[in-house]
């Protein structure tokens, strides 16, 4: 078992199985590797809290599940976007929403105020991104048109909460 968490065993199992990306950026990688966090951030309450799970975009930004208390199903929690030249934002108020912003197939460009997903209209979508449209189908999901809203959704009923809890991790490291 990849993970406690039914939908992103599932999702593996497609991400295994298919020839190309399911989305622009997106890769897998081990579940709850604390390894995809700077050295600095070793804080065992920081740590406890964020469980790593893909990268998010071609340049090493990291998708974490962010436990926002005693949740017992992960799948509920939001999804937030470390950036790998810092900024760190919640991009989905839970897995369902996240698994639309992939759906979208957009890179996601992260900084310290916003998180954005882009594509321009002429690319041409991932090589395994239909059968992930597929996929999402068969779970009663669409892709996101607008992965804005669903970004500002997440960020009107997390945000704030979220930089309150991230920030003192930074300012003991001097981030802040």
């Amino acid at each position: 078992m990849y993970s406690p968490i039914p939908v992103l065993n599932e999702l593996k199992d497609l991400y295994d199985s298919a020839g190309d990306f399911i989305a622009d950026g997106f890769e897998l990688h081990d579940y709850d590797d604390k390894d995809r966090f700077p050295k600095e951030l070793d804080d065992p309450e920081f740590l406890s809290r964020v469980i790593p799970f893909a990268q998010a975009n071609g340049s090493g930004s990291t998708y974490a599940i962010w436990r926002t208390g005693d949740e017992t199903d992960l799948a509920l929690s939001p999804v937030v976007v470390f950036g790998d030249e810092g900024g760190e934002q919640v991009v989905a108020r839970d897995f369902r929403d996240f698994l639309r912003l992939l759906g979208y197939d957009g890179e996601v460009m992260v900084d310290h105020d916003s998180a954005d997903y882009f594509r321009e209209e002429d690319d041409d979508h991932s090589g395994s991104h239909e059968e992930f449209v597929k996929w999402l189908q068969d779970r009663g999901l669409t892709p996101a048109e607008d992965p804005d809203a669903i970004v500002a959704a997440a960020k009107e009923v997390h945000g704030e909460r979220f930089r309150a809890w991230i920030t003192p991790f930074y300012e003991r490291i001097g981030w802040a």
